[in-house]
C-alpha cells in the first residue's frame, strides 16, 4: 500500500487538474481522495487529430528528411510518442470504423468495404451503434467533427447522427483541395457540408479545416469540456499543395494517377503541420493547452510518395508500411514530456482510453476490441503485451501480431516474422519455428470466425476458391 499511496501523491501534484472521475476511471485514486478533489477538477479537452495516408517515417520526428514538421515535432517532444502504433486497417474507412466504435471494424457490415464507395449509400455506421463522441456526450462533452467523415453517406448515415454535435467537412473519401468537390467535370457533385447542407467555399481545404478548428477553440465557452475531431484528408490524393490551385484545374481525375511528385507530397504535409500549428496556438491563447489531450495519428500507412522506413509495404497491404503508423498523444497536465513508448497500440484503443480519460466506460451491450491505455500512458502500469489481428479483401491477406512475432499472409504466401529482430520482415521463420507458426495461424483463424465473413455483394469482395457470403445469416453489430 505505501507504494500506491505514493503513487497517488506524486500523480495529484502532477495533475491537480484532472478531473476526479478521469483519476478513477484510471484506478488511481479512492473514494475519500475522489470525495476531497471533485470541487476543483475538470475533465480535459481531448482534440484528435487523424492525417490521411500518412507514412510512419513522414514526420521529421520519425525520420523524414527532404523536409520538417516543427509542430508536430514539438508536440511529440511536449508529449510521448508510440513507435509501435497501428491502424486498425491497411485504408481509411475501414480504420474510422474501428477508431469511432472501439472495436474490430469486421464486426459491422460497413466495416467490409474496403474502403466504402460514395456510391454505396445503404452501408454505413448505423446510428444506434454507440461512438467515441456519443459517449463522451455522455460525459457532458460538446462533439464536433471538422474534416472526413467516410462512414456512410446521407440521408441515413452522418456524423450528426452518431454523436457529433457540429461538422463540417466531407462525407465521402476525398475531395479536390481548391473546388471541393467530390469529383472533376460539370457533372462533379458538391464535396463540401455544414452539417447535412452542402456549402461552398473558397480556400486550400486543409486550411478550412483548420480555421474551423480555430474559431471553435475561441467560442468555447468552459461550461463543457469538448471532444474536436480533426479528420484531414492530408495527404491523401489528388496531389496538390496549397499553391497548386491552377493543379487542380487540369486534373482529370481525383485519382490523380498521372500526377504527384514527392516534392509536392512535402508540401502537403507541411502545410498539414502549419495547420496543425495553428490550432495548437489557438489553444495556448484560450490558455486551455495544459489540461487538453492532444492526439495526432493516421489513418493507415503511406501511399506511394510516403516515406515508411525502416518498414515495407504501402496503403492496402498488411505489411508493416501499409499499417504501422505515427501516434502522438500530449496532455501536459498528466503525461510528462519527452517519452518515448514502445507499448503497442492500435486505433480501437483510443475508445476505452479516452473514454476513461473523461470518466466514463465503453458502453457493456458493445464491448470494445481495444485497450483501456490510460494506466500505461500516465506510468501507473507496465507496457502490455498485446495480440492484435488485421485482415484485408475478405481473406487475400491475414496478419496477426502476438508479442514480437507477426503471421502473415498474402495471395498464398506465408510468413512468419520477428519484428523486433527484423522490421524490414525480410527472414522468414515459418520452417525454423512452426510450433509458433501453426499456433498463430490456428489463433487468427479462431479470432476470423467471430468476425462477419465478406459478404458477396460487398464491392471489395473477392473470390478465393470459396463463398465469402456471410456465414452468419444475418449482420450483428454486437459481439
Amino acid at each position: 500500500m505505501t507504494s500506491i499511496n505514493k503513487h497517488r501523491r506524486r500523480f495529484l501534484a502532477r495533475a491537480s487538474k484532472i478531473s476526479a472521475a478521469t483519476l478513477a476511471a484510471g484506478g488511481l485514486l479512492g473514494s475519500g481522495l475522489l470525495q476531497a478533489s471533485e470541487k476543483s477538477t475538470e475533465k480535459p479537452n481531448i482534440i484528435f487529430i487523424l492525417a490521411d495516408d500518412l507514412g510512419y517515417a513522414d514526420l521529421s520526428v520519425y525520420g523524414q528528411r527532404a523536409f520538417k514538421t516543427p509542430v508536430l515535432d514539438k508536440l511529440a517532444h511536449d508529449g510521448l510518442r508510440f513507435t509501435q502504433h497501428y491502424a486498425n486497417s491497411a485504408v481509411c474507412s475501414a480504420t474510422r470504423f474501428g477508431l469511432i466504435t472501439g472495436r474490430y471494424q469486421y464486426r459491422l457490415r460497413g466495416g467490409l468495404e474496403e474502403p466504402l464507395s460514395s456510391s454505396v449509400n445503404n452501408i454505413g455506421l448505423p446510428p444506434e451503434h454507440p461512438t467515441l463522441p456519443s459517449l463522451l456526450k455522455k460525459q457532458n462533452y460538446k462533439t464536433a467533427l471538422f474534416g472526413k467523415w467516410h462512414l456512410g453517406s446521407l440521408p441515413t448515415f452522418g456524423p450528426l447522427k452518431s454523436g457529433y454535435d457540429t461538422f463540417f467537412g466531407n462525407y465521402g473519401g476525398a475531395l479536390d483541395y481548391f473546388t471541393h468537390k467530390s469529383n472533376v467535370g460539370p457533372d462533379a457533385k458538391e464535396g463540401l457540408y455544414e452539417g447535412e447542407v452542402p456549402v461552398e467555399k473558397v480556400g486550400y481545404y486543409t486550411d478550412l479545416i483548420a480555421d474551423r478548428a480555430v474559431d471553435y477553440i475561441k467560442a468555447h465557452d468552459k461550461k463543457n469540456p469538448f471532444f474536436l475531431s480533426l479528420h484531414f484528408t492530408a495527404p491523401h490524393w489528388p496531389w496538390e499543395g496549397p499553391e497548386d490551385e491552377a493543379v487542380a484545374q487540369q486534373i482529370k481525375s481525383l485519382f490523380h494517377y498521372e500526377g504527384g511528385s514527392l516534392e509536392t507530397y512535402g508540401k502537403m504535409v507541411v502545410a498539414l503541420d502549419t495547420a496543425i500549428g495553428r490550432v495548437l496556438k489557438a489553444l495556448d491563447k484560450q490558455k486551455l493547452s495544459k489540461n487538453t489531450i492532444v492526439i495526432f495519428t493516421s489513418d493507415n500507412g503511406g501511399e506511394r510518395f510516403s516515406d515508411t522506413w525502416p518498414f515495407t509495404g504501402q496503403k492496402t497491404e498488411l505489411l508493416e508500411g501499409g499499417i504501422r503508423v505515427p501516434g502522438i498523444i500530449r496532455w501536459p497536465a498528466a503525461i510528462k514530456g519527452g517519452k518515448v513508448s514502445n507499448q503497442v497500440a492500435i486505433s480501437m484503443d483510443w475508445l476505452p482510453t479516452l473514454v476513461a480519460a473523461a470518466g466514463g466506460t465503453p458502453d457493456p451491450a458493445y464491448p470494445s476490441d481495444g485497450e483501456n491505455l490510460l494506466p500505461v500512458l500516465l506510468g501507473s502500469e507496465a507496457e502490455k503485451p498485446r495480440t492484435l489481428f488485421w485482415r484485408y479483401k475478405g481473406n487475400s491477406q491475414r496478419a496477426i501480431r502476438s508479442g514480437d512475432w507477426k503471421y502473415l499472409k498474402i495471395a498464398n504466401n506465408e510468413f512468419l516474422f520477428n519484428l523486433k529482430e527484423d522490421l524490414r520482415e525480410r527472414a522468414n521463420y515459418a520452417e525454423t519455428n512452426p510450433d509458433v507458426f501453426n499456433q498463430l495461424k490456428t489463433r487468427w483463424d479462431e479470432w476470423n470466425s467471430t468476425m462477419l465473413a465478406l459478404a458477396e455483394e460487398s464491392s471489395t469482395h473477392v473470390v478465393d476458391g470459396k463463398s465469402q457470403a456471410d456465414r452468419h445469416g444475418v449482420i450483428s453489430t454486437r459481439k
